[in-house]
């Protein structure tokens, strides 16, 4: 295949580029930046595109982040590649953040005790994955097998992580999408009209100089 790797990359170096990109985060977001600033489409939308990638990263749907950003972004008459683009706003540099804030407003929204600090987080949510993880597992096996199907870890998860997760990440991550498409806007707007204006100084210098040659041609004859 043309765009297939010759050497393959082993698993342990694919999770590290993950966690942190050959380049650098810095330059990784300024790619970001600049192919939301370049995207053919007016400012407002692209706008609105940054909002709806940035809402959802504030949900547990993890995998389905993109899919649930251009829905969004469809909805709103966003640009859908800014969107998707967008959903970089949640990364392995802030998804701790975006946990903690969406568990202790879920939490707090739904009454369910004290909120969990960040510190906690780490060990509850891990702790709580992989007993999830382990009732699915044997669920499935029970299927095929006598063995009884329990779902006490999966209920524990979904009303201890999941439902408030779900229910707390819709405030932060409003308030984050709003924040990013009221600033984002005016550097929008800035930037494509810098662009414009350049595209116009080179048009008529490409004009003056075409007629510049006419002239000529016309004086030569």
């Amino acid at each position: 295949m043309v765009f297939k790797r010759r050497n393959k990359r082993p698993i342990w170096r694919a999770v590290v580029e993950f966690l942190w990109p050959r380049t650098g985060w810095a330059r990784a977001f300024r790619y970001v930046k600049h192919r939301l600033w370049r995207l053919p489409d007016p400012p407002h939308r692209i706008a609105r595109g940054i909002f709806a990638g940035v809402f959802v990263t504030f949900s547990p749907f993890f995998g389905l982040h993109f899919f649930l950003a251009a829905l969004v972004a469809f909805i709103l008459r966003g640009n859908i590649v800014a969107s998707l683009l967008a959903t970089f706003f949640g990364n392995p540099l802030t998804f701790v953040f975006i946990g903690a804030a969406s568990l202790q407003t879920g939490h707090y929204l739904l009454g369910i005790g004290d909120a969990p600090d960040t510190e906690e987080i780490h060990s509850s949510l891990g702790e709580k994955f992989l007993n999830a993880g382990g009732d699915l597992k044997d669920n499935f096996v029970a299927i095929f097998t006598d063995d009884t199907a329990h779902w006490t870890e999966l209920r524990i998860f979904y009303d201890e992580v999941f439902l408030p997760y779900l229910v707390g990440g819709i405030i932060p991550g409003l308030i984050c999408g709003l924040i990013c498409y009221y600033v984002s806007l005016p550097f929008i707007q800035a930037y494509q009209n810098r662009r414009k204006g350049r595209l116009k100084a080179k048009w008529l210098a490409l004009k003056e100089k075409a007629a510049a040659k006419a002239d000529a041609k016309k004086k030569a004859e």
